[in-house]
């Protein structure tokens, strides 16, 4: 593995220069599972005094939902999350995508591509997260072709990266992913390009978020290097699943946590993380205070997924 070795699982980030983020998409509104997300990296910064911020990663403005934006902006003030800077929004800072797209392509580690999301399925064979991109326009573009994305040349070779929370994980990028788009065919920027470019921005030294995105992490290893960015630690939480075994944001279970009353909530996600309970008396306002120095990460179960407490 190249570069600086991670934190273990149970290895404390350094205080000084710890610098977390809240990323939440705005498809709707805060629910019981990325409110676990939410306390565990606000936790996990107070604790070691460091600065948490929140992004609102709106790259996917199709998916967004109006007014979404603002209503979990609310809801974490409401729940008694303070960040320390100004919220960025990445539907604000397609130039900063640009430039980062740019850099790949002049240094040969992108290529534009012609073929549609059917002709993958059909020709790529099945991943961990859907079809393996089959390498069709790596070449170059087919004869008579337009280009539609713009690809990321996943080198070969095992990707091995340390989880705060899950251990050791290895991923052969090109075997389970292939290629991968950084611009999508409506002209959008993708996601694992959007994320690592502003987690080298906003200087974050430690993501704290769900286990959904533990499979993503190699790529955004893959582009941070090719672009030159330090690496942060990782630490991935476990999803709350429903009764189906669906992710609690594609569930019905999924209702919006209370403003009015965060204190329910709080404790549910708090005792999920595997972090002692709370006393039974404790008032909401001081919810904080007291569990701040009670964190411990490495309480945290070392899993992917959780089952919903009112499933």
């Amino acid at each position: 593995m190249h570069g600086p070795a991670d934190p273990g699982p149970t290895a404390a980030p350094d205080a000084a220069a710890y610098r977390g983020r809240f990323a939440p998409s705005p498809t709707g509104p805060l629910h019981l599972g990325s409110l676990l997300a939410a306390v565990a990296s606000y936790a996990d910064a107070r604790a070691n005094r460091g600065i948490w911020l929140v992004r609102i990663e709106d790259v996917d403005r199709p998916r967004e939902v109006p007014g979404a934006a603002d209503l979990i902006l609310r809801t974490l003030s409401a729940f008694g999350f303070g960040w320390d800077e100004d919220v960025i929004y990445q539907s604000r800072r397609t130039d900063a995508y640009r430039d980062a797209l740019d850099t790949l392509a002049a240094r040969c580690l992108t290529y534009p591509c012609g073929c549609t999301r059917a002709e993958v399925a059909r020709a790529g064979r099945a991943g961990p997260e859907g079809p393996v991109y089959p390498g069709t326009c790596r070449p170059g573009l087919p004869l008579g072709r337009r280009a539609r994305t713009e690809r990321f040349r996943t080198p070969p070779g095992a990707l091995v990266f340390e989880d705060r929370i899950q251990g050791a994980q290895e991923q052969l990028v090109d075997a389970a992913v292939g290629d991968f788009v950084l611009r999508r065919a409506d002209g959008l920027h993708a996601y694992q390009l959007a994320v690592v470019v502003d987690d080298a921005l906003q200087g974050i030294t430690q993501v704290v978020r769900g286990a959904d995105l533990l499979l993503s992490t190699p790529r955004q290893i893959l582009l941070q290097r090719a672009l030159g960015f330090g690496q942060p630690g990782y630490a991935h939480v476990p999803l709350i699943l429903d009764t189906e075994g669906r992710k609690l944001s594609k569930s019905l279970a999924a209702a919006p946590v209370d403003a009015r009353d965060p204190l329910p909530a709080l404790r549910t996600a708090w005792t999920l993380l595997g972090q002692t309970p709370p006393p039974a008396d404790l008032h909401p306002n001081a919810f904080w205070d007291w569990a701040i120095p009670q964190w411990h990460i490495a309480r945290i179960p070392a899993k992917t997924s959780v089952a919903c407490p009112s499933a």
